[in-house]
């Protein structure tokens, strides 16, 4: 199944909707940070939602960061998004031991704690960037994303994610869904949605049983008539590079790129996204001193 993104709006206008299917770019992050499954499936869930929500932006330039600080094992989970949905992101404690609600049924909610925040960051070329944060709701991700556009931008929303993970530790299905309801919808509307959501069930099983990104939609939104706007490929996708780097080591000073390369002649940084190692010898460094 292709990684991709599809969004839809109803016939009246006012429910809007995006699913995504990412069982790929979840494997790769999961290959990339050596994820035991509980950080395949938090990290997946996080990866999925901000891809969601970085494909809501309007602006080329556009990108969202999620971090999620819940004080569980997993420490910190951060993903960011471009305007397209392409996402990368890491969990700062990705060896964390499997943790069960039941066999078969990973406790995300307990790894990733309920006792801390889920901050957006949005990014969309103004000087400052917008930043709204709420306190965990479920450690669950879907349900505190839902939260967080209910109190945040107060959208109320249905939101579902799902990364099943195989015997191998392999990621076998993922995606989600995030249904929201505009202006002028009704008590109605949120019935009938309440009734599509629950005859889905959950997600990781309705991808593991053939639906793609549009399925997803369909069945959620069976009462109604979705109109499917757009579909397009999503990746995990670091945009990390030699070049930006240097950047960061121009970025330090005069006086702590000179300390750096007295005490250690050298510097070896790794991309937190992707792991890249970037390595730079005495000569280059005191080349970005000179060019400073």
């Amino acid at each position: 199944m292709t990684d991709e993104i599809v969004r839809a709006i109803t016939g009246d206008g006012l429910v809007k909707a995006s699913a995504v299917t990412g069982r790929s770019l979840v494997e790769r992050a999961r290959n990339i940070h050596k994820l035991l499954p509980m950080g395949t499936a938090a990290l997946g869930r996080t990866l999925l939602g901000c891809s969601m929500m970085g494909d809501m932006l309007k602006e080329e330039q556009g990108a969202v960061t999620l971090q999620v600080k819940g004080g569980g094992p997993l420490g910190t989970i951060l993903a960011v998004s471009d305007h397209e949905g392409n996402v990368r992101g890491y969990v700062q404690n990705p060896q964390v031991e499997l943790m069960e609600q039941r066999p078969g049924k990973l406790d995300v909610g307990a790894a990733v704690g309920t006792e801390g925040t889920l901050t957006v960051i949005k990014d969309i070329g103004l000087k400052k960037p917008y930043v709204g944060s709420i306190g965990l709701f479920s450690g669950e991700i879907a349900d505190d994303l839902a939260m967080y556009f209910v109190e945040s931008e107060q959208i109320p929303t249905a939101c579902a994610l799902g990364v099943l993970v195989g015997l191998d530790q392999s990621v076998t299905a993922a995606g989600g869904y995030l249904i929201q309801l505009l202006p002028g919808a009704g008590e109605d509307m949120i019935s009938k949605i309440e009734a599509g959501v629950h005859a889905m069930g959950p997600v990781s099983a309705a991808l593991a049983g053939g639906l793609d990104a549009e399925g997803l939609l369909r069945t959620v939104l069976r009462d109604f008539q979705p109109e499917i706007l757009e579909r397009h490929p999503v990746e995990y996708r670091c945009y990390c590079s030699r070049e930006r780097v240097s950047r960061a080591l121009i970025s330090m000073g005069r006086r702590d790129l000179s300390e750096l390369i007295q005490e250690q002649g050298q510097a070896e940084l790794t991309c937190q996204f992707c792991d890249q190692v970037y390595r730079f010898s005495r000569e280059e460094l005191e080349q970005l001193l000179d060019e400073m």
